[in-house]
């Protein structure tokens, strides 16, 4: 068993801060009450967790009574989209792009089949978004909403999202986005960009899994996703989960006072990574825009090889990274991210995410730029495709 572990699968999710950590554990124990009780024990942990809530809304500038705590980004992003939906009717429609997460996508479409009208805009090489296609969209009569993410899970491609929120307010939809992986990466002020809603999850940026947050504009209109109680000033019913909101909180104050340092030792340490893996290993090439992504991501594709194999390869070496495609069923399902990027076939199969942390080190980097290019050897040698083998053979 290998016993180093070199963890640059960031975007999946991260490891808890140790301050996060301490400021959980008396909420497990000592400040046990539950907020919602009348009772003064109950009332001592609401004035915490109204303390988190004003941590969280510091973080994206925006005011305390328009933060909900939720479960995750998930529901942040569910609660968004059919939130709206509900609220306006059949006659919505709803606007997202080709490389969202799942977690809006599969909403949206799921709006599509209930009959709404729904468009998926596409990227470009390099995926950027196409605004001219978002455009027309918003030109469309009737109600409309848009949910695009602030930056891509997978490329890391950060989408200008001050240029589409203005759009959506000139053309009266209502605009959401899915900020997982730019929390805690860039700075998000919502009180200078007119977005409507926001989805955050802590686990991206050193909380723990199971806490995120939905900032709702206030005015926004937005029917309750969850129901069965008053909480979260009867928009989110559920008894608070207050030791991971303490956290959440927590992790919300230190990624905003880091923020600008991180992202310069970060994308350094990234930036060593891309240079050494480009040099050392031929026929690789960097999905997304070099220019316009979040300091910590670097997705490359290694041609005429599988991800996965390069990933398991890895995984025995103690480096953990993710693939942009899945096998499922017995046959391979290239990432949709890479896909809609246009990515050659030769290279379609063969991407790999590199995702870090603050707690990645220049060893770490050295790690990996010893052991990869071996193992990229190993499997192109291995493998029946390469430079002088026709297109074709892939079809």
């Amino acid at each position: 068993m290998q016993e180093r572990t070199v963890y640059l699968d960031n975007n999946a999710t991260t490891q808890v801060s140790p301050e996060v950590r301490d400021v959980m554990v008396p909420f497990f124990c000592e400040l046990y009450g539950n907020p919602s009780s009348m009772h003064a024990f109950g009332g001592k942990i609401a004035r915490y967790l109204e303390r988190a809530r004003e941590e969280a809304a510091r973080f994206i500038n925006a005011s305390p009574d328009e933060i909900i705590f939720t479960s995750c980004a998930t529901e942040s992003d569910n609660t968004a989209i059919r939130g709206v939906a509900d609220m306006v009717g059949p006659s919505l429609k709803v606007a997202t792009t080709a490389v969202e997460h799942p977690a809006v996508l599969q909403p949206v479409r799921r709006l599509k089949a209930l009959g709404h009208e729904t468009t998926e805009v596409g990227v470009d090489s390099l995926g950027a978004l196409d605004l001219d296609a978002l455009e027309k969209f918003l030109k469309s009569s009737g109600p409309k909403m848009v949910s695009a993410m602030w930056a891509n899970n997978e490329t890391g491609v950060v989408f200008p999202i001050a240029k589409i929120a203005e759009m959506c307010r000139e053309h009266g939809a209502v605009f959401h986005t899915d900020a997982v992986q730019a929390a805690g990466k860039v700075a998000i002020d919502v009180k200078n960009i007119p977005i409507d809603m926001l989805s955050i999850s802590g686990h991206k940026f050193h909380a723990p899994k199971g806490v995120g947050m939905l900032y709702v504009r206030r005015g926004t209109k937005v029917k309750p996703f969850m129901l069965g109680g008053h909480q979260e000033h009867a928009r989110r019913a559920g008894t608070e989960n207050v030791p991971y909101i303490i956290g959440f909180a927590k992790a919300c104050e230190l990624a905003r006072l880091g923020i600008d340092e991180e992202a310069e030792k970060i994308g350094a340490l990234r930036d060593r990574l891309e240079k050494g893996i480009l040099d050392s290993c031929p026929d690789v090439r960097v999905n997304g825009d070099r220019s316009n992504r979040l300091p910590n991501t670097l997705n490359v594709s290694f041609e005429y090889i599988e991800g996965e194999a390069i990933a398991y390869r890895l995984s025995d070496l103690g480096i953990c990274v993710s693939t942009g495609s899945a096998c499922a069923s017995g046959s391979l399902d290239p990432s949709h991210v890479i896909r809609a990027m246009g990515v050659p076939f030769t290279a379609l199969h063969g991407s790999v995410r590199f995702s870090l942390s603050r707690y990645n080190t220049q060893e770490d980097v050295d790690y990996v730029l010893e052991h990869l290019p071996p193992v990229i050897k190993t499997l192109r040698d291995m493998s029946p495709f390469g430079p002088g083998v026709a297109a074709t053979t892939f079809s």
